[in-house]
């Protein structure tokens, strides 16, 4: 009963906050893995959406942990490592409400973290299954087109990308991307070297994330 009374409010606060600006933070987890990978990822896709999606987003992504109501200023979360992944109680319940009430989780596998990752989902919806997200999703067409889905940024396991989802009232309200590394191709182009063709297929893939988070 009680949380049947605390959405509602919080979905307004969602909706003032998205009013008054747009700004995004990274999810600092516990259990000994580096929520801290990739550190020039966001700002490079920050910059890249507001350059080119005409966003608004503040230019340097805040750190938030999941257990305080600081998480509620954020629609839009970003995960990402290479290890364990821990949630406290208090953390998975305040991560799942977070979630009903109109926020978002993306989960970036920056490889290592799946099995980890997977377990921490499902504590957190112990009720819902992860779904493999179809080509048609609207988040594979936000703003850019990718017709064959989750494009494939890293080769790790000679497995094919998979964007899974977790949908709550047709809304999705966590997205797990595998297989892709989305965040390595985001970083500054000296890290990994990657061609421009490649940065370019992974900061439209993650405007695409983006815009598709602020549209629904």
């Amino acid at each position: 009963m009680k949380q049947l009374t605390i959405l509602p409010i919080l979905c307004v606060f969602f909706m003032i906050t998205m009013s008054f600006g747009q700004e995004i933070a990274i999810l600092k987890y516990s259990g000994g893995g580096d929520w801290y990978a990739n550190p020039t990822a966001l700002p490079n896709l920050i910059r890249f959406c507001n350059t080119n999606i005409n966003t608004a987003i503040e230019t340097k992504p805040k750190t938030v942990e999941a257990d305080g109501s600081l998480l509620y200023q954020y629609p839009f979360l970003h995960m990402t490592g290479h290890g364990n992944v821990v949630f406290s109680a208090e953390e998975i319940q305040n991560l799942r409400m977070y979630l009903l009430s109109g926020g978002f989780l993306h989960i970036d596998d920056n490889y290592g973290m799946k099995p980890y990752a997977i377990r921490e989902i499902k504590r957190i919806f112990p009720d819902k299954e992860l779904e493999e997200l179809g080509v048609d999703h609207p988040i594979f067409a936000t703003a850019y087109k990718f017709p064959q889905g989750l494009p494939k940024i890293h080769e790790h396991d000679n497995a094919r990308p998979q964007a899974m989802g977790i949908f709550h009232e047709n809304r999705l309200v966590l997205l797990l991307t595998l297989e892709s590394d989305l965040g390595d191709g985001w970083e500054d182009p000296t890290v990994h070297n990657d061609p421009e063709e490649i940065r370019q297929k992974a900061l439209k893939m993650g405007a695409n994330i983006i815009s598709y988070v602020f549209k629904n």
